[in-house]
């Protein structure tokens, strides 16, 4: 009999581990541990908590389908599970345990003591990089070293992706149903224990064929306008499907398959740019399996850990609650704040304002959406952050600033989003609706007015970052 420990990968098509302990045609059980300890401690959002617990629910029926059952336990921290697991498979006498691997520094350290309790007993421990369809190390420069820039990168990763076919696949049912012995774990219900604050995430589909159907759809009908509509946030012009990424309810390499279908490369605009969006989130990939220091929240530039933070609670605050005077700052804020998602578009401007507007640590940023983002991924999250605040691998030139009111003009010209999350500014005329503090009517308006002057605080910027840079690079 064996066992998959199931973490970040609730599917079963396209699942690696999964997929390799049912060809022996062995008995074969699934597992998932709650560790919310461990998830308060990485700031785990109630509504991917939520998501969570709801997918699960389906993934049981999947895997009901190929007659493995699903069961479930919660400890507190990583290194907990990591026991439990070793015990179960002593206790059961498993032939082995599957798992994918996770690139995080505390995942990486959970998966090495559970390997190493594993030899201990006698239990055969395997092992697959099923998050990336490329592997981290699989990407390497000339010199064999990880790359530090997006673009060399991506030539590099598409090179070695077009050597092989992609490859989809899709397990098959075996014949006994596996049965946990001991209490250590109980059959998954939707009922079962699952101690750690949820919020709704009722608006995301969780069932197999919805994602599906979603992915499907937005590779026929929408892709071919992604490069045209992805920066607009008034309209449905990006695909989604982060918040299943995130919680592996659909694998990279099954969007990658899809894009790729009937279109061999090179591929019309639109798919090649939704291609190299899902590259980047290789990219942050393999530099959190490099760079463990990214998961102990150190910049990846070491100059950006001198950087000098106002940190006033009053603005963090006000950012948070999406009251700064700035129509599309706060209208991207309210609009995480209720759904739990952000358009890509706005969650550069709004970190850019946080950072270099009102000169907050990206850290709080970074937390502060890991709490309430369903799609939250530590790595892409981590990776965003750094690149608006200048300090990480490829991040923009520390100089280059988002200016929210000329964000707002370009891709919301019309206000449409900024009035569907800011009712308030509803009367304002279309001409003023970026800039309200300059309408005659202003102070009638229940909206505050800019709690800073973004030309003046980008000068701050400037010398705060010259400063901490020093004699770095010559700026």
């Amino acid at each position: 009999m064996k066992l998959v420990w199931l973490r970040r990968d609730l599917r079963i098509e396209d699942n690696r581990a999964l997929c390799s302990a049912i060809e022996s045609e062995q008995p074969v059980m699934a597992l998932y541990i709650a560790t919310p300890e461990t998830w308060q401690r990485h700031g785990l959002a109630p509504i991917q908590a939520d998501l969570i617990k709801r997918r699960l629910v389906t993934l049981q029926t999947d895997l009901a389908t190929i007659n493995v059952p699903l069961y479930y336990a919660q400890v507190d921290t990583y290194q907990q599970a990591a026991q439990l697991v070793a015990e179960i498979a002593k206790s059961n006498s498993l032939d082995g345990v599957y798992f994918n691997k996770e690139y995080e520094f505390d995942e990486q350290n959970r998966d090495a003591r559970l390997q190493e309790l594993l030899v201990h007993a006698g239990i055969a421990a395997h092992s697959f990089d099923d998050k990336c369809a490329l592997q981290p190390g699989s990407v390497l420069n000339k010199q064999g070293h990880y790359f530090k820039v997006f673009t060399p990168f991506k030539r590099a990763y598409l090179t070695r992706f077009y050597q092989q076919p992609i490859s989809v696949i899709r397990p098959q049912p075996i014949g006994e149903v596996a049965q946990l012995h001991g209490e250590q774990a109980q059959l998954f219900s939707d009922n079962s224990s699952f101690d750690y604050p949820t919020e709704s995430s009722a608006t995301y589909p969780v069932d197999t064929s919805s994602i599906i159907n979603q992915l499907r759809d937005f590779v026929a009908h929408r892709s071919e306008r992604y490069s045209d509509l992805r920066d607009i946030p008034s309209i449905e012009g990006t695909s989604r499907l982060s918040p299943y990424l995130a919680i592996g309810a659909l694998s990279v390499r099954q969007c990658m398959a899809r894009l790729h279908d009937q279109h061999p490369k090179p591929l019309p605009p639109g798919r090649e740019m939704w291609m190299s969006e899902l590259i980047w989130r290789e990219f942050y990939q393999h530099l959190i399996y490099f760079e463990s220091k990214l998961s102990k929240g150190k910049c990846f530039l070491e100059w950006g850990d001198r950087l000098s933070w106002r940190n006033s609670s009053a603005d963090i605050d006000a950012w948070k609650k999406g009251q700064t005077g700035y129509p599309i700052v706060d209208a991207a804020m309210r609009q995480l704040n209720h759904t739990g998602w952000m358009h890509n578009r706005l969650r550069m401007v709004v970190a850019s304002f946080l950072i270099k507007d009102l000169h907050v640590d990206w850290h709080v940023g970074e937390r502060y959406f890991m709490s309430k983002l369903v799609d939250g991924d530590y790595a892409a999250n981590n990776g965003g952050w750094q690149w608006c605040a200048s300090t990480g691998c490829d991040g923009q030139p520390y100089f280059r600033i988002f200016n929210p009111v000329s964000q707002g003009e370009r891709f919301d010209p019309d206000g449409e989003f900024v009035c569907q999350w800011i009712p308030e500014l509803a009367a304002v005329p279309r001409k003023f609706i970026h800039q309200p503090w300059k309408w005659c009517k202003a102070k009638e308006l229940s909206y505050p007015p800019p709690i800073v002057d973004h030309k003046t605080e980008r000068e701050i910027t400037l010398s705060l970052y010259k400063e901490a840079k020093g004699n770095v690079d010559g700026a």
